[in-house]
């Protein structure tokens, strides 16, 4: 059986709970699942989970407000030291990088999807192509929000594993040396062992 280490720490984001190729492991929506999460790391004794307040808040659209009232024990709300932390100048210039060659790419799909409509395609076909090609340019394997900074920023101040499902989280964290745990195996030793984990 798993053992997790004492008192290990854990960052978790939203992805773990809205992406059915994990949520469906615990549960048929994601605020099933996430209720059988909670109800799993009550026994865990030797883990520690945490998430920014920006990210719960996120979390509460898709699984809903009306929850145990022991949720906050649970999961500790915390937002990083933003103030405090520390990054290398490498991690800047490469995001700067990146960032710029995603804008770019954004700028051909754009100029493609024009030279489309030029063409005889219908204006609904080219805008819905247009939409995807541009998210998967610009957004996809990249931190494109505060919540996906935040997670990155306290699970280096905390040295936290990330659980997450998102592929620019799980990239910058790589990046960065932040330990990550592959969540949908992380669900199924929940369900098979009911949260009751080994100490080492």
């Amino acid at each position: 059986m798993h053992n997790i280490r004492e008192y290990e720490k854990f960052v978790i984001d939203t992805s773990i709970f809205t992406n059915p190729e994990t949520y469906s492991i615990l549960g048929d929506s994601p605020r099933e699942a996430f209720l059988r999460f909670l109800e799993y790391i009550r026994n865990l004794e030797y883990a520690e989970f945490f998430m920014p307040p920006s990210v719960y808040n996120e979390l509460m659209h898709f699984v809903g407000e009306d929850l145990p009232p022991d949720t906050e024990l649970l999961i500790r709300l915390r937002p990083p030291r933003k103030y405090d932390i520390r990054v290398t100048g490498a991690f800047l210039y490469e995001l700067i990088d990146e960032i710029r060659e995603r804008i770019n790419k954004g700028l051909r799909v754009a100029e493609k999807a024009v030279r489309e409509r030029a063409e005889t395609k219908s204006e609904e076909t080219t805008i819905a192509r247009l939409r995807e090609k541009y998210r998967q340019a610009l957004r996809e394997g990249i931190i494109d929000s505060k919540e996906d900074l935040e997670i990155v920023l306290l699970a280096m101040e905390l040295d936290a594993t990330i659980i997450t499902m998102d592929a620019g989280v799980r990239r910058w964290a790589e990046k960065l040396g932040i330990r990550l745990l592959n969540p949908r195996a992380f669900f199924s030793l929940l369900s098979v062992t009911k949260g009751k984990f080994n100490r080492k």
